[in-house]
């Protein structure tokens, strides 16, 4: 069995739209690309370079769709991304031009991914895709860049949905520019108490 591995960047209030540069989603009018580019610093860069490593990734279509027109032409940074297998949940789009690039239609589909063998597979970006596997209880680690900002509005990792689950701190650090950089474990169901006392 696979380990689904979600790695996000994000804000103090979850939003984790267009990190990497003003044009990269402006849907719903957000407003705030590249908000992430003012906090980069030794540690940060190391961290990114460590999660570049060759894997294989699961996509939303929209995340693909930004993806598919940037990283084929600049494989310097990212070559791993052009070689690893790159599974895209939709169910408009059946084919791409960029190599290792393969549709799947639905949750069942995900879940025979999961359960197969090979390497981990990564999620980046996808919201919509992050939301149905949180609901469906299918994350088994979250590698989160916390960032000391706020954003309002925006495409958010989190949403009422997910299904409750335990996590476990496995690493963490903070940059000098303020970021957390935070590894989560799955970890069991959801403990409560009593903190009256």
């Amino acid at each position: 069995m696979r380990k689904i591995i979600v790695l996000s960047m994000i804000s103090l209030d979850g939003v984790m739209q267009a990190p990497g540069g003003p044009k990269e989603d402006t849907s719903e009018g957000f407003k705030f690309g590249g908000w992430t580019v003012p906090y980069g610093d030794e540690l940060y860069d190391k961290a990114v370079q460590n999660e570049l490593q060759p894997a294989d990734y699961l996509l939303g279509r929209k995340t693909f769709e930004i993806w598919e027109n940037y990283w084929p032409d600049h494989s310097e940074f990212w070559p791993g991304i052009n070689n690893g297998n790159k599974y895209v949940l939709s169910t408009t789009r059946q084919k791409s031009d960029w190599k290792n690039s393969i549709f799947i239609e639905s949750l069942d589909a995900i879940k025979k991914l999961k359960n197969s063998d090979g390497k981990d597979i990564q999620v980046w970006g996808s919201s919509e895709l992050i939301h149905l596997l949180l609901q469906n209880d299918l994350v088994d680690e979250l590698r989160l860049k916390i960032h000391p900002l706020l954003l309002g509005k925006g495409k958010k990792l989190f949403d009422d949905n997910a299904n409750q689950s335990g996590f476990s701190l496995i690493e963490s650090t903070v940059t000098t520019t303020g970021v957390i950089l935070a590894n989560y474990i799955r970890n069991g169901e959801v403990k409560t108490g009593n903190a009256i006392i």
